[in-house]
């Protein structure tokens, strides 16, 4: 039951929940409370004070707006609604005093800071500080932390509001940050001088309000007044994360959260934000022909002759590879399948069912994991395949939902209850009784591991029948950010990769997964020299990610548009036009010369797609049921950095993944 309640705020009378703070009621009212150590995503601290605000009748000095509910405030003497003034002498008088009081010890380090132009202090010491200072002290300092390659720290320049350790410790999971020392003597530290070991640490740049966490590789090499915004997608794994793109001319400077509630809420795994350094190097920027086992460089229209001339007559496959954007896979399929041929996205032989859409999304939708009452994992480990999921499952566990695993034991930064490891495990939690979950919300949640083994298609069979007997929804967790929209426009051969590999001539869609044998006549279109380039005969430059407009479809069916943020270097082109100029080429061209047009035919042919940032219900389909073979179930990522060609190709996660390595293989005692 709802309690709402009447509040005047600033003379404007406004209904708000009795459980709100009144800095929620303010925001809801439109009026602005400056803040610091107020996130909405973390707990309250009240400990910055700048959210005072002056309630009529209450307390005869400012109330913190952040740590007081509605439902705390007292009507007036004849049962008028409270009154909350937010801009009156006395709270203009408090927020000057403790602006006055932040910058007592902040260094005026603005001309040098990488926070200068999108720091929280600077505006709200124009918009709520005084002109001078009363302080002649000599300043305090403190040193810097070594927090790793990710975060660069300053902490002189902090005014402890613990945003950082309460992100660290809430919604991280991990126990390395805190606060030490009383007083003048008060510092945020790392235990034991630790770097942080968390696959999310980079979202504390974003979460403090000074300059004391900031980017370590972006530092010093752009304002951001200088930067072009563009809105994207995130491809480093499937869940689909909503980020902005700023870009410098051509380079792409930095990759940054935005806000999606049914999605990553406002948070990017590390891949994510620190991979840009990977779109610079390694880049295939021209046409190659390999003459005499060696590669030569090309012009477009010979390199598109040799490839016609490779494909006519032949036995010819298509290979989509997990980056591949909707439009580039179902292009890729209409020109194949023109020339007789079969495509396949299913590069890591995973038995996704093609056709069935709860067969290889599920019905579950990501937002569903906020109210789960329980969430059986099986075959992932998703603080590795998507930190960022796999935090919203922490979330639900905060709050009380049961979690348990089958695979090998792993640290998911919160509790669970391990069945096993093999696959006896997954068949005994189908045979336990079920009864009392008929009233609880329970997800299932099977990753690629599970389904990438020989009997993948018994596990999912499984896997379903567990999900029909507790009543509850299932989740397919994706590693790869285009295979659901491959699978969506149907990109899947009916025996799978091995009816690509067995054709004569093999087109190879920026694939680099997987080893491509001896044999086959190899073209490969893509953005990064990787795997595939090695393999391949021919070579067509392709643009990346942030190159080029494409849809992705998450993991839990949601088709998002990434916008073109900036240009693929040298003569490399965009997906679509590639295969639009090559079907030309081949006598048979595809019937559309723009991308607009190219999604109009998409949009006819598989309508849901044309639904943006919808999850479409999927008819629940079971499938037959198999036999499973032995053996424990594996999980589908060994290496979280190194994941697809442009991680490969970044610098930083080499090293990251180098001082992971390290890490676990430490020896903890004194030997």
């Amino acid at each position: 039951m709802s309690d709402i309640r009447k509040i005047i705020i600033d003379g404007k009378e406004v209904e708000a929940e009795g459980a709100m703070t009144l800095i929620q009621a303010c925001e809801q009212a439109g009026v602005e409370v400056p803040r610091f150590c107020y996130h909405e995503r973390l707990t309250i601290a009240g400990n910055c004070r700048m959210c005072l605000v002056e309630v009529v009748g209450g307390p005869p000095k400012p109330a913190a707006s952040c740590a007081m509910q509605v439902r705390d405030l007292r009507p007036g003497p004849e049962g008028q609604p409270p009154v909350v003034k937010t801009n009156s002498p006395m709270v203009k008088k408090a927020r000057e005093g403790v602006m006055e009081f932040l910058l007592i010890n902040h260094p005026l380090d603005c001309p040098i800071c990488d926070q200068g132009g999108e720091c929280d202090l600077q505006d709200q010491a124009m918009a709520y500080g005084v002109d001078f200072s009363r302080y002649r002290e000599p300043k305090r300092a403190t040193e810097d932390l070594d927090l790793g390659p990710l975060v660069e720290t300053h902490m002189t320049r902090c005014i402890s509001c613990t945003r950082c350790v309460r992100f660290t410790t809430e919604v991280a999971g991990i126990a390395q940050m805190g606060q030490t020392g009383r007083g003048e003597d008060a510092e945020i530290t790392s235990y034991l001088g630790q770097t942080l070991d968390s696959n999310m640490q980079g979202n504390i740049i974003d979460l403090c309000p000074v300059g004391a966490l900031v980017s370590k590789p972006y530092a010093f090499t752009a304002r951001p007044w200088e930067l072009s915004k563009t809105e994207s997608i995130d491809v480093m794994d499937a869940l689909g994360s909503n980020i902005r793109v700023d870009t410098k001319g051509r380079e792409v400077m930095r990759f940054l959260p935005l806000n999606h509630d049914g999605v990553n809420e406002e948070w990017i795994s590390d891949k994510t934000r620190f991979v840009w350094d990977g779109l610079r190097k390694q880049r295939l920027d021209t046409p190659y022909i390999r003459e005499n086992g060696k590669l030569r460089k090309a012009e477009w229209p010979e390199a598109l002759a040799a490839v016609a001339l490779a494909m006519k007559g032949k036995k010819v496959a298509g290979l989509v590879g997990d980056l591949a954007s909707v439009e580039a896979a179902f292009a890729l399929k209409q020109m194949i399948e023109g020339q007789g041929g079969v495509v396949e996205c299913r590069t890591d032989g995973a038995k996704l069912p093609a056709g069935n859409r709860s067969g290889y999304v599920g019905t579950a939708a990501i937002e569903d994991i906020d109210t789960a009452d329980k969430i059986l994992l099986v075959g992932t480990n998703p603080a590795v395949e998507a930190p960022v999921l796999n935090a919203r499952i922490r979330k639900a566990w905060t709050k009380g939902c049961d979690i348990t695993l089958v695979g090998t034991a792993v640290d998911l930064t919160y509790e669970y209850e391990h069945m096993g490891t093999d696959r006896a495990a997954l068949a005994h939690v189908l045979d336990l009784d079920m009864g009392d979950l008929a009233d609880k919300n329970c997800i299932v949640i099977v990753g690629q591991g599970a389904l990438a083994a020989e009997d993948g298609a018994a596990v999912l069979a499984t896997v379903q029948a567990i999900t029909e007997k507790s009543g509850g929804k299932m989740l397919v967790l994706h590693t790869a950010a285009g295979r659901v929209g491959a699978m969506d426009v149907g990109a899947t051969a009916e025996g799978g990769i091995a009816d690509v590999l067995a054709a004569e001539v093999i087109y190879n869609l920026g694939a680099d997964e997987g080893d491509i044998p001896a044999g086959p006549f190899v073209i490969y279109q893509g953005s990064h020299g990787d795997r595939g380039a090695h393999r391949a005969d021919i070579i067509l430059p392709a643009a990346a990610y942030t190159e080029e407009g494409g849809l992705f479809v998450n993991t839990e069916g949601r088709p998002q548009l990434a916008q073109r943020a900036g240009f693929a270097p040298g003569q490399a082109k965009e997906n679509w036009a590639i295969l639009r100029a090559l079907s030309a080429e081949l006598g048979d061209a595809l019937p559309y010369d723009s991308l607009a047009a190219l999604r109009t035919a998409l949009v006819k042919a598989h309508p849901h797609l044309g639904r943006v940032d919808e999850v479409a219900e999927n008819e629940w389909v079971a499938e037959p049921a198999g036999k499973m073979a032995d053996g424990p179930i594996a999980y589908a990522i060994s290496d979280f950095y190194l994941t697809n060609p442009i991680a490969r190709a970044s610098s930083l996660m080499a090293e990251l993944s180098a001082g992971a390595k390290t890490r676990r293989t430490e020896a903890l005692a004194a030997e």
